[in-house]
């Protein structure tokens, strides 16, 4: 019996560890979902609801990320700073924001080949909310970790850190 329950289980973990994202695969589900697209090499530029955007992927390195531009930096105020960090805590959950080349952008990052068809489905619109949400709800989903979780900050106050 045990026997032919690891036989079974090998199995399935042999067929569904066979279905690898590829960026054949990936490139097909990003122009399922978007509005439009454009390809140069590993990078595919695209539009949901005018939102740009853009799938960078590696498959030497089995990466791929999907990333959104959102704000300049020097047009950042410090409570959009600080929420969006409370936000990668508590509600962009699979997305965080972050800065790169001056720019605040939401980003997802996965290995490529472990990546379902869902999960890149999901991930596309985890990163087209959070950037539309920026500087509001600051959120990927409807989904909202609990906790201290308050977005709203008091600049004026010096805060101080507990020591552990």
């Amino acid at each position: 019996m045990l026997k032919g329950l690891w036989i079974i289980s090998f199995f399935l973990t042999t067929i569904i560890s066979g279905q690898q994202m590829t960026p054949e695969n990936l490139i097909s589900l990003i122009e399922q979902e978007s509005d439009t697209l454009s390809i140069s090499g590993n990078q595919i530029q695209f539009k949901v609801n005018n939102g740009l955007l853009i799938c960078i992927f590696d498959e030497n390195a089995n990466r791929m990320r999907i990333i959104s531009p959102i704000i300049e930096r020097q047009k950042l105020t410090e409570d959009q700073l600080l929420n969006a960090l409370v936000a990668n805590f508590h509600s962009v959950l699979d997305v965080k924001y972050a800065l790169s080349d001056e720019i605040i952008w939401s980003v997802y990052t996965h290995p490529l080949k472990e990546l379902t068809e869902g999960q890149v489905v999901d991930a596309i619109q985890q990163v087209y909310a959070a950037a539309i949400t920026f500087g509001d709800s600051y959120s990927s989903t409807n989904l909202i970790f609990p906790g201290n979780s308050k977005k709203v900050i008091d600049t004026t106050k010096t805060r101080v850190l507990k020591k552990l």
